[in-house]
């Protein structure tokens, strides 16, 4: 086991990030970890806890999405494989090899040389938005244009628009996979919309307790917000999916009794 002031918290990891990724969330670090991207360890008590190593391969595959657009499937067979496919990176040390042993190649000199002669970086795509576009969405979720289109109106998903495009992120299309698999068993996007609005409301919940630290304007107070946040989430789906198991259980034991 490795020492434990090895280890940061995702609140602290975000802290890291955000300068380079300014448009990084808990979130995102989250769907990338629900993708088996990255794999942080746990504490006894359920929290994440990351190693420089895992840090690093965070860093690569946001630089992916950044710099090269790249969909998370295409990262996942740089992260397993070599890259021996003649791409040209616009940044050092991102052999995926490596990434699982790396140390911080932040003071690298090849680095640093490599980011002063870097050209001018092109437009940053958000977590929002992703090289999905309409039809590759379709496609890696194997849905309908009928089920789209219900999941659009039910505001589960919301592309980001340029131009005449759409653009899709990935958490977009997980949810649209999700929400596909309810229709399929015979709830309808729209009835899907009491789940959003749920979450909304938890979401406002949460903003309300933390928007005081927020105001602090300071990089220590951000980052116990959101250390408080990610603890609200992991909270929250205990919390559900226990009264859900409640609930199933007095369902199943009132049809016990009347049979």
């Amino acid at each position: 086991m490795m020492d434990e002031k090895t280890y940061l918290s995702i609140g602290e990891v975000l802290g890291l990030l955000l300068e380079e990724f300014p448009d990084v969330t808990i979130s995102k670090i989250r769907f990338l970890e629900s993708q088996g991207l990255i794999e942080p360890e746990r504490t006894a008590s359920g929290y994440r806890k990351f190693t420089q190593a895992e840090i690093e391969r965070l860093r690569f595959i946001l630089r992916e999405q950044r710099e090269n657009y790249l969909p998370l499937k295409v990262i996942r067979t740089r992260l397993d494989s070599d890259t021996s496919d003649g791409m040209v990176r616009p940044y050092d040390a991102t052999a995926p090899r490596g990434i699982m042993n790396a140390q911080s190649t932040a003071n690298h000199p090849t680095a640093k040389a490599t980011a002063a002669k870097k050209a001018p970086p092109r437009p940053v795509v958000t977590d929002d938005t992703s090289s999905l576009s309409r039809g590759e969405l379709m496609s890696e979720a194997k849905v309908s244009e009928t089920v789209l289109a219900g999941v659009l109106a039910a505001g589960l998903i919301n592309p980001k628009k340029i131009g005449s495009e759409e653009l899709f992120s990935p958490a977009d299309r997980e949810i649209l996979e999700i929400a596909a698999r309810f229709i399929e068993l015979g709830i309808d996007a729209r009835h899907l919309k009491t789940v959003r609005h749920t979450v909304e409301r938890e979401a406002d919940l949460y903003e309300q307790r933390i928007l005081p630290y927020l105001r602090q304007r300071n990089p220590q107070s951000r980052v116990q917000a959101l250390e408080m946040v990610d603890e609200f989430v992991d909270l929250g789906e205990r919390l559900r999916a226990n009264l859900m198991a409640r609930l199933i259980r007095q369902l199943s034991d009132g049809r016990a009794a009347a049979d």
